[in-house]
């Protein structure tokens, strides 16, 4: 008889045990999608740099604003010339947690030299 119960408050730490680490889990896998999912937007957002910055080298303003609207809407877009270069700043908070800012730069010789 004694062993039965050992046994059932045995099982009874188990569940607890699990209770207790699967929200650990749950997090864990959380900060991995949210990782991956912060790497996309970073490539898309250097993407988009790269193109406006090729764009407006070429004088290509409205090109440059199609661009834009299609892919980085919400984003604050800086363009300078710095030398012989066009450099585009690109600036968009991270959806999930909008205190992280990603941030992507890009330049271009200016007047397709």
């Amino acid at each position: 008889m004694r062993s039965a119960s050992r046994a059932d408050a045995q099982a009874g730490a188990v569940s607890a045990e699990f209770a207790i680490a699967l929200p650990a889990v749950a997090l864990v896998l959380a900060a991995c999608v949210g990782g991956i999912q912060a790497a996309a937007v970073q490539v898309q957002l250097h993407a988009a740099a790269s193109s406006v910055s090729r764009a407006l080298g070429r004088g290509d303003a409205p090109a440059a604003d199609e661009v834009i609207a299609a892919t980085v809407a919400t984003a604050a877009v800086r363009a300078r010339q710095q030398g012989s270069l066009v450099c585009v700043d690109i600036a968009q908070p991270f959806a999930p947690l909008p205190a992280i800012v990603l941030r992507a730069s890009a330049c271009a010789l200016a007047n397709g030299r």
